[in-house]
């Protein structure tokens, strides 16, 4: 295959999973559209960048995803990550609006989690990946994966306290 249809197929697959990745990074970010959006362009861009070898393996969104994780992981290690300039989370694109607030109290109590609790938790429950699928897109022991999982979900079960029950019944 030519070098024209390499890119071809690269932006087929660019066009196909940009949607996905973004929701993936909102939730990441926990609303933040602005960083989800570079974390979706950076992401794009090495894949770009790997493409004759991505577009071989056998999961090239699989390998997508875990471009995408690991640049989200690599933002919150650097300190000027912890710089917000606002309180409130925008409304998110394509986002589902039956219960706006419970979609803002979910994002709300994924922003209070640590980023490998809120990436361990997009990952399994949201993205429906195994506990090895996760682990291997985080660098980390399935172990480590299922003790996160865990933690994080009680972590959250306890900042939504009442509210959980509420929204169950809804």
């Amino acid at each position: 295959m030519g070098q024209g249809g390499r890119m071809d197929g690269y932006r087929e697959f660019a066009a196909a999973r940009a949607g996905h990745l973004y929701r993936s990074a909102c939730l990441l970010t926990a609303g933040d559209t602005h960083l989800a959006e570079d974390l979706v362009q950076e992401t794009l861009g090495r894949v770009y960048v790997r493409w004759g070898r991505v577009a071989r393996a056998d999961n090239p969104a699989g390998y997508a995803q875990t471009v995408l994780t690991r640049a989200f992981l690599a933002h919150r290690r650097r300190r000027s990550s912890t710089e917000h300039s606002t309180a409130e989370f925008p409304d998110l694109p394509g986002a589902a609006t039956d219960d706006p607030s419970l979609r803002l109290t979910l994002l709300d109590a994924l922003a209070r989690l640590p980023a490998k609790d809120r990436a361990v938790i997009v990952l399994r429950y949201w993205e429906d990946r195994s506990v090895q699928e996760t682990a291997d897109t985080m660098n980390a022991s399935p172990a480590a994966v299922r003790t996160r999982s865990v933690r994080a979900l009680a972590r959250l079960r306890e900042l939504l306290g009442e509210e959980l029950g509420e929204y169950a019944r809804s």
